[in-house]
């Protein structure tokens, strides 16, 4: 099997070092070259042809984001996962950088010694390089089917760049049979993480202003960059996007955003009519913190029947136990398809599972999103009046 081919990109020599030390312990990668600021690495990219860029955010002469638009305009195929301060300024240029087709980010250390910092950038770094060396497997081995003459593939989302243009044909949601009337939703709750900010920045937009719900969202992220996702989207959006404090009162048309590092619940508020939301310093769950699981967990209990759980792109299972109370308590379920995930891993076991009303491409969930809102009747034929 070819070697992951990497170059390291970061105008610090501790980084460059330390980076490259982590891949270099990686079974299967092979770092062949570094770069201290964006028009170095440019030059380097082109003659050594790398799969995956590991780029810091901030550089002089030419930042990372500079060095994605470069790399987008010439659409090569190349993995990028970023290094960003944890600053606002890092968070919002991460968040950009992530709505650009950015694989994934990790936070660069703040404290710590050399060796302390590596073990960090280590445990961060790895499981995000182990799915690309998967996604370049399964893309090795399609092009090999190609090559043999069989060209009639349903390519998987997991297999392509988030640039790329679809290799196939996906524009409608596949709605699974449920022979049983499915009531007014009254929350929307969405778990994401590996390609969200893109994602999110693709499907928010299209919700309407007069959902007349409150959405509540987790995205797997450390502190400060939920903050940046929030007021990011917020620009994009019809309904109000926001970074969620505790005690929040749930609202019509806005949407409250997890902060990272922390989990966020639902709860009863004091007059027993209203819902609020809580933020915990928990422990992770999934070692996710926030966890998709504890949030869609408090939905099932406090909207019994009235309730859309939707379960997006991103790596590991993080969801599926919230959502198959959601489920067992009459929620509405709805899981992006593999062919438009960035990473097809946390809507994959509730798929498998069989607790997914509805399977749609990313374009169309919000669509199905607003189906849940008015209430339905399922006929064993998957149809719906």
């Amino acid at each position: 099997m070819e070697p992951l081919r990497v170059i390291v990109i970061d105008d610090t020599i501790v980084y460059r070092k330390i980076v490259s030390d982590v891949l270099g312990e990686i079974p299967g990668v092979q770092v062949v070259g570094t770069a201290n600021n964006g028009k170095i690495a440019l030059s380097k990219i082109k003659s050594l042809k790398p799969h995956l860029i590991t780029l810091d955010i901030e550089m002089p002469e030419m930042n990372g984001l500079q060095v994605l638009e470069a790399l987008r305009q010439e659409q090569m195929d190349i993995e990028t996962i970023m290094l960003s301060t944890l600053t606002v300024q890092g968070g919002e240029m991460t968040i950009r950088a992530l709505e650009l087709g950015a694989f994934d980010f990790i936070p660069k250390p703040q404290v710590g010694t050399m060796a302390e910092n590596l073990v960090g950038i280590r445990d961060l770094l790895t499981p995000i390089v182990k799915t690309i060396q998967k996604k370049k497997e399964a893309q090795r081995r399609i092009r090999e089917r190609i090559a043999a003459g069989k060209s009639s593939l349903n390519i998987p989302s997991s297999t392509r760049h988030p640039l790329d243009k679809p290799q196939i044909s996906v524009t409608q949601a596949q709605t699974v049979p449920r022979s049983s009337f499915r009531p007014t939703s009254e929350i929307v709750a969405i778990g994401i993480s590996t390609g969200g900010p893109n994602a999110l920045a693709r499907m928010m937009p299209m919700l309407p202003a007069d959902i007349n719900v409150p959405v509540v969202i987790v995205q797997h992220m450390p502190p400060l960059f939920t903050q940046s996702l929030a007021n990011s989207l917020n620009a994009k959006c019809s309904i109000e996007i926001r970074e969620a404090k505790h005690g929040d009162i749930l609202e019509p048309n806005v949407a409250l955003i997890a902060p990272g590092g922390k989990q966020m619940r639902i709860a009863a508020h004091a007059d027993g009519k209203r819902r609020v939301v809580q933020i915990t310093d928990d422990p992770p769950v999934n070692s996710c913190k926030p966890s998709v699981d504890y949030l869609f967990l408090s939905v099932a209990s406090h909207y019994v029947g009235r309730a859309t759980g939707v379960i997006m792109t991103g790596m590991g299972s993080d969801g599926t136990q919230g959502l198959k109370l959601m489920r067992q308590n009459g929620a509405n379920i709805i899981a992006q398809n593999e062919e438009t995930c960035t990473v097809f891993g946390m809507p994959k076991e509730p798929i498998e599972s069989q607790i997914v009303d509805t399977i749609a491409p990313l374009d169309k969930i919000a669509e199905e999103i607003v189906k849940t809102l008015r209430g339905r009747f399922y006929k064993d034929n998957g149809k719906h009046q």
